[in-house]
Protein backbone atom coordinates (compact mmCIF):
# COMPACT_ATOMS: atom_id res chain seq x y z
CA UNK A 1 0.00 0.00 0.00
CA UNK A 2 1.14 3.32 -0.90
CA UNK A 3 -0.30 5.89 1.31
CA UNK A 4 -0.79 9.27 -0.16
CA UNK A 5 -2.04 11.80 2.80
CA UNK A 6 -1.19 15.19 1.76
CA UNK A 7 -0.10 17.07 -1.31
CA UNK A 8 3.55 16.71 -1.26
CA UNK A 9 5.39 18.69 -3.22
CA UNK A 10 8.63 18.64 -4.67
CA UNK A 11 11.23 20.31 -3.14
CA UNK A 12 15.31 20.25 -4.49
CA UNK A 13 17.49 21.63 -1.38
CA UNK A 14 20.62 22.89 -2.84
CA UNK A 15 24.39 23.95 -1.07
CA UNK A 16 27.76 24.37 -2.17
CA UNK A 17 30.19 22.93 0.51
CA UNK A 18 33.77 22.06 0.61
CA UNK A 19 33.55 23.07 -3.23
CA UNK A 20 31.51 20.54 -3.90
CA UNK A 21 27.87 20.81 -5.27
CA UNK A 22 25.17 19.15 -2.83
CA UNK A 23 21.41 18.40 -3.70
CA UNK A 24 18.56 16.60 -3.01
CA UNK A 25 15.02 16.15 -3.78
CA UNK A 26 12.72 16.05 -0.68
CA UNK A 27 8.80 15.60 -0.28
CA UNK A 28 9.14 16.28 3.11
CA UNK A 29 8.91 19.79 3.88
CA UNK A 30 6.64 22.47 5.22
CA UNK A 31 6.09 26.11 6.67
CA UNK A 32 5.78 26.22 10.29
CA UNK A 33 5.43 29.98 10.47
CA UNK A 34 5.83 32.65 7.96
CA UNK A 35 9.51 32.73 7.81
CA UNK A 36 10.18 29.52 9.38
CA UNK A 37 10.71 25.80 7.31
CA UNK A 38 11.12 22.21 8.34
CA UNK A 39 12.64 19.43 5.73
CA UNK A 40 12.99 15.94 6.17
CA UNK A 41 15.91 14.49 4.70
CA UNK A 42 16.44 10.31 4.46
CA UNK A 43 19.22 8.91 6.35
CA UNK A 44 20.22 8.08 2.53
CA UNK A 45 21.47 10.97 1.96
CA UNK A 46 24.81 12.50 1.31
CA UNK A 47 23.41 15.45 1.41
CA UNK A 48 21.99 15.73 4.69
CA UNK A 49 24.90 14.33 5.83
CA UNK A 50 27.12 17.57 5.16
CA UNK A 51 24.78 19.85 6.55
CA UNK A 52 25.48 21.79 9.69
CA UNK A 53 23.60 24.36 12.21
CA UNK A 54 24.51 27.46 10.62
CA UNK A 55 24.84 26.43 6.86
CA UNK A 56 22.80 28.70 4.05
CA UNK A 57 20.85 26.76 1.94
CA UNK A 58 18.93 27.35 -1.39
CA UNK A 59 15.21 25.22 -1.24
CA UNK A 60 13.30 25.45 -4.96
CA UNK A 61 9.64 24.10 -4.62
CA UNK A 62 9.45 23.30 -8.39
CA UNK A 63 7.29 24.23 -10.97
CA UNK A 64 5.06 21.89 -13.05
CA UNK A 65 7.17 21.44 -15.97
CA UNK A 66 10.68 21.01 -14.09
CA UNK A 67 10.59 16.85 -13.73
CA UNK A 68 13.70 16.74 -15.19
CA UNK A 69 15.33 18.71 -12.34
CA UNK A 70 13.30 16.25 -9.70
CA UNK A 71 14.30 13.48 -11.24
CA UNK A 72 17.83 14.10 -11.81
CA UNK A 73 18.31 14.92 -8.06
CA UNK A 74 16.76 11.87 -7.02
CA UNK A 75 19.53 10.14 -9.47
CA UNK A 76 22.80 9.31 -7.40
CA UNK A 77 24.46 10.82 -5.09
CA UNK A 78 25.99 14.57 -5.22
CA UNK A 79 29.91 13.25 -3.49
CA UNK A 80 29.51 10.89 -6.92
CA UNK A 81 28.28 13.04 -9.43
CA UNK A 82 27.55 17.03 -10.23
CA UNK A 83 23.19 16.19 -10.01
CA UNK A 84 23.53 20.51 -11.26
CA UNK A 85 24.92 19.74 -14.37
CA UNK A 86 22.42 20.28 -17.05
CA UNK A 87 20.12 22.46 -14.42
CA UNK A 88 19.84 25.65 -14.87
CA UNK A 89 20.64 27.30 -11.17
CA UNK A 90 21.50 30.21 -10.07
CA UNK A 91 23.80 30.72 -6.64
CA UNK A 92 23.56 32.98 -3.66
CA UNK A 93 26.17 32.81 -1.21
CA UNK A 94 26.46 29.02 -0.27
CA UNK A 95 22.85 28.68 -1.59
CA UNK A 96 21.88 26.70 -4.96
CA UNK A 97 18.47 27.52 -6.31
CA UNK A 98 16.98 25.85 -9.10
CA UNK A 99 15.74 28.61 -12.18
CA UNK A 100 12.04 28.76 -12.70
CA UNK A 101 10.92 27.18 -9.38
CA UNK A 102 7.45 28.47 -8.43
CA UNK A 103 9.11 29.47 -4.97
CA UNK A 104 13.00 30.54 -4.01
CA UNK A 105 14.04 30.33 -0.43
CA UNK A 106 17.57 30.86 0.78
CA UNK A 107 17.75 29.76 4.37
CA UNK A 108 19.97 29.12 7.30
CA UNK A 109 19.56 25.95 9.12
CA UNK A 110 18.38 27.21 12.69
CA UNK A 111 18.63 23.15 13.91
CA UNK A 112 19.31 19.71 12.98
CA UNK A 113 16.81 17.33 15.28
CA UNK A 114 17.17 13.73 15.38
CA UNK A 115 13.11 12.32 15.89
CA UNK A 116 13.08 9.52 18.12
CA UNK A 117 12.14 6.46 16.19
CA UNK A 118 14.36 7.98 13.03
CA UNK A 119 17.38 9.27 14.74
CA UNK A 120 19.42 8.65 10.95
CA UNK A 121 17.10 11.20 9.49
CA UNK A 122 17.98 14.92 9.19
CA UNK A 123 15.32 17.12 10.71
CA UNK A 124 15.88 20.85 9.70
CA UNK A 125 14.54 23.69 11.10
CA UNK A 126 15.00 26.39 8.68
CA UNK A 127 14.61 30.32 8.96
CA UNK A 128 14.06 31.98 5.57
CA UNK A 129 16.66 34.60 4.85
CA UNK A 130 14.85 35.84 1.18
CA UNK A 131 12.72 34.24 -1.33
CA UNK A 132 11.44 34.79 -4.56
CA UNK A 133 8.45 33.09 -5.63
CA UNK A 134 6.15 33.43 -9.06
CA UNK A 135 2.71 32.67 -8.15
CA UNK A 136 1.05 32.02 -11.03
CA UNK A 137 2.67 28.92 -11.40
CA UNK A 138 1.81 25.58 -10.51
CA UNK A 139 3.89 23.69 -8.06
CA UNK A 140 5.03 20.25 -8.43
CA UNK A 141 3.63 17.59 -6.93
CA UNK A 142 6.12 14.77 -6.07
CA UNK A 143 3.40 12.23 -6.83
CA UNK A 144 3.66 13.52 -10.33
CA UNK A 145 7.14 12.81 -10.33
CA UNK A 146 7.03 9.50 -9.09
CA UNK A 147 4.20 8.44 -11.92
CA UNK A 148 6.31 8.77 -14.79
Amino acid sequence: MNLEAFNAGCNIIGIRKNNIRYGMCCAWAQMVDYDKLTMLLGSQSVTGKVLEKGDIVGISALSKGQDDAAIRMGDGHSNETDKWQNIPNEEKDTAILVKGARSKMVCRIREIIRLKGIEADAFLYLDVLSFEQEPKKEFLGAYEVLDK
